[in-house]
């Protein structure tokens, strides 16, 4: 009775012991697993508050960061001309912000040489939301991301994905194009950081799937997304294949308005021909002028500049004015949406 009794007991003791082993593996997993989801958190947002009279006025360029030169400080001074007659409220970067391999760390003097001395002007003193290029990923991304850039710039906010909710105007989806596009991952000709995307598949995954849900739940009036690598384009890259299969698919569920590209160095207007979507290409901060342009649907094609220059957009609640300026300053091309004869489709 007494053995009976000790091998019970033993028994007991070692279930209990597996047991406490199994809810051990079970807190280590859901560790690992909140560690691996943690780096594909939802979208962080920010608010950026619209004038007093509900309008919100910005500035896009994309493709610059060549320590001024390339015309990147004509671009610049003129963009600084344009902003102060529009009052702006931010500038937007498509991206590739440095040449040629992105920043090497948080004190790398590019910074300094190719952003804070280069657009000095006061009307340019405002936020600064931007996206990393194929180029910044060449370098050192956590750097280019990094708080401490804030520190020497208050301007500087560049995160891989985020959202800028300006009170129901409009709501600004920024997108971290450069893992989708597996020519960077098989390229053996350069290096590229992909700290913090990696595995690629469950990057992505995650990623549309914030953006899927952020789009549905949004109630802002205007919808714009904005990401460094083309879907619409006759530019010398032409269209992004990977955002054509993935990307567009949500935005053309959403009703998004516009998608706003760098990447092609060269000012661009495309309309959709059956979607609300406008597709527009500010890549041309500096170097530009590749002359290698495709043929495409003259009917969707509203204008194409290759040459540098930026745009600038004026938003309200029922109507929008697109305009791009050249490296002088001119006008080239202007567009103007109604809200509700634009979401007539």
């Amino acid at each position: 009775m007494i053995l009976s009794n000790l091998a019970m007991a033993c028994l007991s003791y070692e279930r209990t012991r597996a047991s406490r082993l199994h809810l051990v593996l079970v807190v280590l997993l859901y560790c690992i697993s909140s560690e691996i989801s943690s780096s594909f958190a939802e979208l962080q947002r920010f608010e950026h508050a619209p004038k007093d009279d509900g309008s919100i006025r910005f500035l896009v360029v994309g493709d610059w960061g060549r320590r001024g030169f390339y015309n990147q400080s004509k671009v610049a001074w003129q963009m600084g001309r344009i902003g102060e007659k529009l009052d702006i409220d931010f500038v937007i970067s498509t991206g590739d912000n440095f040449y040629g391999d992105g920043l090497k760390g948080v004190n790398d003097l590019a910074f300094l040489d190719s952003f804070k001395n280069i657009y000095t002007a006061k009307s340019l003193q405002k936020q600064w939301y931007s996206v990393l290029g194929n180029h910044d990923y060449r370098g050192n991304t956590e750097a280019q991301l990094s708080p401490a850039l804030r520190k020497i710039d208050s301007r500087w906010l560049c995160l891989r994905s985020f959202i800028v909710n300006a009170a129901e105007i409009a709501e600004f989806f920024f997108v971290d194009t450069t893992p989708f596009a597996t020519k960077y991952i098989t390229d053996k000709k350069h290096q590229y950081d992909w700290s913090g995307v990696s595995p690629h598949g469950a990057y992505i995954t995650n990623l549309l799937k914030d953006l899927n849900v952020a789009l549905r739940k949004s109630s802002a009036k205007w919808k714009i997304v904005i990401g460094h690598h083309t879907i619409r384009s006759a530019g010398h890259h032409g269209e992004t294949q990977e955002l054509v299969r993935h990307l567009l698919p949500i935005l053309k569920a959403h009703n998004v308005d516009m998608y706003i590209n760098g990447h092609d160095h060269c000012l661009q207007h495309i309309s959709s021909l059956n979607s609300p979507i406008q597709y527009f290409t500010s890549g041309a901060g500096s170097k530009a002028w590749r002359g290698d342009i495709k043929e495409y649907n003259s009917e969707a094609m509203k204008f194409f500049h290759d040459g540098q220059g930026f745009m600038s957009v004026n938003l309200t609640r029922s109507d929008a004015l697109i305009v791009f300026y050249d490296v002088l300053g001119r006008i080239l091309h202007t567009w103007k949406l109604n809200k509700q004869l634009h979401s007539a489709f």
